[in-house]
């Protein structure tokens, strides 16, 4: 998360007024929003591959695959925050107080950078953690080609599986994986040219 906005306070519904009306999105949290920082083109294709990916093979189920234009809302601790990825399957659950906001994500995918990977497996994970639909986080790394996915177990603990280059990363709550030779073709390269 980056500076909160000028304001010391907002309600929900003040900061869904503010979103409509800005070009950019931003996270609420305990009355604050954050701008959300840009991605670089990176961080974009990564996102992109991984929809692709996860898309292609859940078109012909009951599943959905959102691109970070998609809010969700953290219910019992408030966040609203938009994934780089989400995978619903099954009717879509709305946030009461926001007809745009998804309450029941399976699937949530972060890809890290620099100046959100401690947030993204910190704080913003243990407010997913709470959202009592979602089976498994993905962390797909920015610097190197590897693939986390934390897995809720029936108890309610998580399991992290990882997959590097030649591997693939199992999404066992869908039937679904992610090829990282795939996700990753070319996907570094302007990076290591700069």
């Amino acid at each position: 998360m980056n500076a909160p906005a000028r304001k010391l306070s907002f309600t929900y519904a003040e900061y869904l007024e503010q979103e409509r009306a800005s070009p950019t999105k931003h996270e609420f949290l305990g009355g604050e929003i954050f701008d959300m920082a840009g991605g670089t083109p990176e961080h974009a294709r990564l996102a992109a591959r991984v929809t692709v990916a996860l898309g292609a093979q859940l078109a012909r189920r009951p599943c959905d695959v959102f691109s970070s234009d998609l809010r969700v809302r953290v219910l019992a601790t408030g966040l609203a925050t938009y994934p780089d990825v989400s995978v619903v399957c099954g009717k879509l659950a709305y946030d009461p107080e926001d007809e745009r906001a998804v309450v029941n994500p399976l699937v949530l995918v972060e890809v890290l950078s620099d100046s959100t990977e401690a947030y993204d497996r910190g704080e913003k994970f243990a407010h997913y953690r709470r959202i009592p639909s979602l089976k498994e986080y993905v962390l797909v790394s920015q610097a190197h080609p590897r693939i986390e996915v934390f897995r809720r177990n029936e108890d309610g603990s998580w399991t992290l599986y990882e997959a590097g280059p030649g591997e693939r990363a199992r999404l066992a709550s869908i039937d679904g994986v992610l090829d990282v030779d795939e996700v990753y073709r070319g996907a570094l390269e302007t990076a290591a040219a700069g």
